[in-house]
């Protein structure tokens, strides 16, 4: 995987860059020079996801398009914790960089990947995952899923995927199972990391995407936890935000894919 394209210095960026530093060792407008951080490649390249986000949140904080509600995906998490004002932006990098570390040695000792499946509904893909002991990490909208395992697990079962009908199954690689139960197995570690930090109530409300719920400060550490061992549930949040009544979404981070699926959300209502 290749770093993404970052902000140029002076362009707003140098300050997050900065942050993520002093916070993790790594400097994400230089993530490619030798020697320049300790910290794992695919850490390095999380915590550059991370900083885009923090930083075209900043930039949001500047327009008149202050958020009402503010949920999350995945990784977005950390950005999430920031715009509702529970943690700030030094700590959400350290943080960031300390799990991501923590849940890389789970890819010491097994290849995993991720498989995107889009075409088939849940319940054939469910039956596929099993039959490939794989897991449904993200579920994005009707017809467009995440599987997680080992990477000969996720081969067959995208080969599999597009004998069923499905017309586009990719696998990746990625560094540990992440939305799997499998992280439960280093859950100490990572409930140490996670109580190591204040979570300050939120000022906005937010949204998980496991119960979607709206998370009080006591809340998080619990989320934090179950958010990396369970799925992703994004076409459920954006449904429960319909329903609440949002109109607008913006998109925080690095791309559109969450637009997109909301697109083809609205399309099937």
């Amino acid at each position: 995987m290749e770093f993404p394209e970052l902000p140029a210095r002076g362009h707003g960026f140098e300050e997050i860059a900065r942050l993520c530093a002093v916070a993790t060792g790594f400097d994400p407008l230089q993530p490619e020079e030798p020697g320049a951080s300790q910290l794992l490649r695919s850490v390095r390249l999380q915590l550059c996801g991370v900083a885009m986000s923090l930083f075209h949140l900043n930039k949001l904080k500047h327009t008149e398009k202050r958020p009402d509600v503010v949920t999350e995906h995945s990784m977005g998490i950390y950005a999430a914790l920031v715009a509702c004002g529970s943690l700030g932006d030094g700590a959400v990098l350290e943080l960031a960089s300390r799990i991501g570390t923590c849940v890389a040695r789970l890819g010491e000792k097994c290849d995993y990947a991720f498989g995107s499946i889009v075409g088939l509904t849940e319940t054939p893909l469910a039956s596929i995952a099993r039959n490939n002991s794989a897991c449904i990490v993200n579920h994005n909208t009707s017809r467009h899923f995440l599987l997680c395992g080992r990477r000969e697990s996720i081969d067959c079962a995208a080969k599999e995927a597009v004998s069923a009908g499905a017309f586009s199954a990719n696998a990746f690689p990625c560094d540990a199972p992440l939305h799997t139960p499998l992280i439960e197995s280093i859950a100490g570690d990572l409930e140490h990391i996670i109580r190591d930090y204040e979570y300050f109530p939120p000022r906005i409300p937010l949204v998980d995407h496991l119960a979607q719920r709206q998370l009080t400060a006591a809340d998080i550490p619990q989320f934090l936890m179950e958010d990396l061992c369970s799925p992703v549930y994004w076409e459920k949040t954006y449904q429960s935000l319909r329903k609440m009544g949002t109109t607008t979404f913006v998109e925080v981070g690095f791309g559109q894919a969450l637009s997109k699926f909301n697109r083809w959300i609205d399309s099937e209502s």
